[in-house]
């Protein structure tokens, strides 16, 4: 997952490779024949986050699908790990899912990663996750750092709902379109923001969801210089302004403020039930259903009508 914090060390760091310390498990799909795709997640920055089961499960497997071999490159040297990797991102997924399909048929046992957190989120990979269900090829996760769990975790906002609305469009219109329909929501939000449109997309952010709605920047998760800035939408927007940026961010916009609920007038809840009995329903049906057009309890309702005496 690309937020900015690249599996590196922090700096301070005396990450070792990890040792061996549980096998991976080997039995293939029902009968022993075909393999099986490991979705294998990688630290966000700090590599003393690579758990002993994902580093075992890399070394033992036959390929390991990366977006950017290079950065992958890095990771496994760190831990002495010899597999070969191959590249899978949006422009050869298509391309190469057929013959990944080939090689797990044939009994092969490969590892998806992503160049940093938990695969498909924001990342390539989805295509060949999808055709292994299909095909009823085994998927086993390998979790570990995501960005998102992390941020949600940290940021001090409502962790949960939350909806996750991976990176903004680029451009002004779809990126408008895209925070539209995030806007009705009425529980948190994360984005992955780009270092290059930061103030751009705050800005957005601020003017389709509220000035005034709470956010939660972050950056360098896992690293020695995380950093966290808590403030208004616009206030963040402003201070994005005036800052240069490096590295994804990622953004955690607290709920909208519950809106305060008119109550209905007594003409309008007369009508409601009016409309309700024409209709032909029972008189506690149709009390039911005038409660429900008016979004008020029907003990509500019959307050208010009773108070009309």
């Amino acid at each position: 997952m690309k937020t900015g914090n690249r599996a590196q060390g922090t700096g301070d760091s005396k990450d070792q490779p990890s040792p061996s310390l549980s096998p991976v498990p080997r039995p293939l799909s029902p009968g022993g024949v075909g393999g099986r795709l490991y979705v294998v997640s990688t630290p966000i920055g700090n590599l003393g986050d690579l758990s002993p089961r994902a580093r075992d499960v890399l070394a033992a497997v036959r390929l390991v699908l990366a977006e950017d071999t290079r950065v992958v490159r890095k990771l496994l040297n760190h831990f002495g790990v010899a597999t070969p990797a191959r590249s899978l991102h949006e422009h050869n997924e298509a391309r190469e899912v057929p013959h990944l399909l080939g090689l797990l048929a044939g009994g092969a046992e490969l590892a998806l990663v992503s160049d940093a957190g938990t695969p498909l989120l924001a990342d390539p990979g989805f295509r060949l996750v999808r055709a292994c269900r299909e095909r009823g090829i085994p998927v086993v996760a390998v979790p570990g750092p995501s960005a998102v769990t992390a941020a949600l975790a940290v940021a001090g906002l409502p962790p949960y709902p939350f909806t996750f609305g991976g990176f903004l469009p680029p451009a002004a219109g779809a990126r408008a379109r895209a925070l539209a329909a995030l806007a009705g929501l009425p529980h948190t939000l994360v984005l992955f923001l780009s270092p290059h449109r930061l103030a751009a997309e705050l800005a957005a952010c601020a003017e389709a969801l509220g000035a005034e709605r709470e956010g939660a920047l972050l950056a360098e998760l896992s690293k020695l210089h995380e950093r966290c800035r808590i403030d208004t939408l616009a206030a963040l927007a402003a201070w994005a302004a005036d800052e240069s940026s490096r590295g994804e961010h990622t953004l955690v916009i607290g709920p909208p403020a519950p809106q305060e609920r008119a109550t209905p007038t007594l003409g309008a809840a007369r009508a409601a039930l009016a409309e309700a009995l024409g209709r032909g329903l029972a008189l506690p049906d149709a009390r039911r259903a005038a409660a429900q057009a008016l979004g008020v309890s029907r003990r509500e309702l019959y307050a208010l009508l009773s108070g009309s005496d």
